[in-house]
């Protein structure tokens, strides 16, 4: 069973970063999922969750700790709250590509680069799902970087042309991209992902039947994959939200559910996992035939499916896999600085990035659909930067040693009273 909640927080005695986490963390009446502070203010702060009823592993004994020597940048651009830069089609792409010219590699969620048939990424882009880059960021994990993963992908059961449609997408990737897909399962009945909307307007998700897709995911993984792609038929989805989705104005209503997907198979088998919409819904009202440039990718494309392949054909690893050609092992002390929007600091990489003391860098320009703050937050230590383009000179100067204090006026005399 999955269950969508609100909480309502009295969080006027916590003071920091740990504090704040660790508030939300036992508020929770099952395993969350997912989760997000939605709302907040000095006195109290709301958190919405996505938990689950059935049993999630606990966490293997903490990693080896010892750093790469790789500079390491977490970009966070999370789904389903309306990121005017990568809330859309992967049109965060270019800022993850900018990001990564200035460090050695950037830690990233899928929806960042995915846009249907389109996908740029690179060898310096590591594409994570989000409930893996949690872990990471707690130190529960390492990730290691994958020279070639051995894809399994699940087929929601559906009509013969769709899941026709589908395996010639999946054909082509393999021609194309020469990503290898070992085996498909096409599940015995509907595995039912559905959109959900919260209070604050954030898009999340709910399965009508996980352990149908719980099932699938063993199958594959009993058959040698080593990450699995998803591909569902995503309901209750109001065409009138996606209508304005495609202008321009509205959050994407499929990001939360993919989210709710890829989280439940990650955290209950511990390999990298992706969704996609089986038909990208297209009973549209438009305003215009040209949509939103941020949308154009999904829009020209029949299915969501061929960037979550190419994606998760070098998606990292969380452990060291048997038979896998693995490079680099990247903890989270390799992390100069996690960059995100300045209005949605309200979750788990951020808080613990904070306690940590490694710099959080809050852009402005990505605007989403929530107000949470480093000053909502009462947060020191969060950097705001107007743009990525700022965001990447500063990452510039702290590889290089540069206090940013030191290139921005007016600037602290020390000894001086003002």
């Amino acid at each position: 069973m999955i269950t969508n909640r609100r909480y309502e927080l009295d969080r006027s005695d916590v003071v920091s970063a740990a504090g704040l986490l660790e508030l939300v963390e036992n508020s929770f009446e099952e395993p969350a999922l997912r989760w997000y502070i939605s709302e907040a203010n000095q006195a109290r702060i709301i958190v919405e969750s996505t938990e689950y009823g059935g049993v999630l592993p606990e966490p293997a004994p903490e990693p080896d700790s010892r750093r790469s020597g790789l500079d390491v940048v977490v970009s966070l651009v999370p789904t389903g709250i309306g990121c005017s830069i990568g809330g859309y089609a992967g049109d965060a792409a270019p800022v993850t590509a900018l990001l990564a010219e200035v460090a050695d590699l950037v830690v990233t969620n899928p929806n960042a680069v995915n846009a249907s048939n389109f996908i740029r990424s690179g060898e310096r882009v590591l594409y994570t799902e989000g409930s893996c880059i949690d872990a990471f960021s707690r130190g529960d994990i390492n990730l290691h970087r994958s020279r070639g993963n051995r894809v399994g992908l699940i087929i929601e059961r559906s009509d013969e042309a769709a899941i026709e449609h589908i395996l010639n997408v999946t054909n082509a990737v393999r021609a194309v991209h020469g990503v290898n897909l070992i085996d498909y399962v096409i599940t015995d009945q509907p595995i039912g992902s559905r959109c959900v909307r919260n209070a604050s307007g954030a898009y999340v998700g709910s399965v009508d039947a996980p352990d149908v897709l719980l099932k699938a995911a063993q199958q594959l993984i009993e058959r040698g994959a080593t990450s699995i792609a998803v591909t569902t038929n995503v309901q209750d989805l109001v065409a009138d939200d996606y209508s304005a989705h495609f202008s321009g104005r509205e959050a994407n209503p499929v990001g939360g559910v993919e989210a709710i997907i890829s989280h439940l198979i990650v955290r209950t088998l511990g390999v990298p996992a992706a969704h996609a919409p089986m038909i990208n819904f297209k009973e549209l009202s438009l305003d215009h035939a040209v949509v939103d440039a941020r949308s154009a990718g999904e829009i020209v494309s029949t299915s969501g499916l061929a960037c979550v392949l190419i994606g998760l054909a070098s998606a990292p690893q969380m452990q060291a896999v048997r038979g896998s050609r693995l490079t680099d092992e990247i903890t989270f002390d390799d992390v100069v600085a996690v960059v995100v929007p300045a209005g949605a600091l309200g979750g788990i990489p951020v808080l613990e990035a904070l306690s940590r003391r490694i710099p959080v860098i809050a852009v402005r320009g990505n605007t989403t659909i929530l107000e949470v703050t480093a000053a909502e937050l009462g947060l020191p230590g969060v950097i705001e930067v107007s743009n990525y383009a700022e965001a990447a000179g500063l990452i510039a100067a702290l590889r290089g040693g540069i206090d940013p204090e030191s290139i921005a006026r007016p600037m602290r005399t020390l000894g001086r009273s003002v």
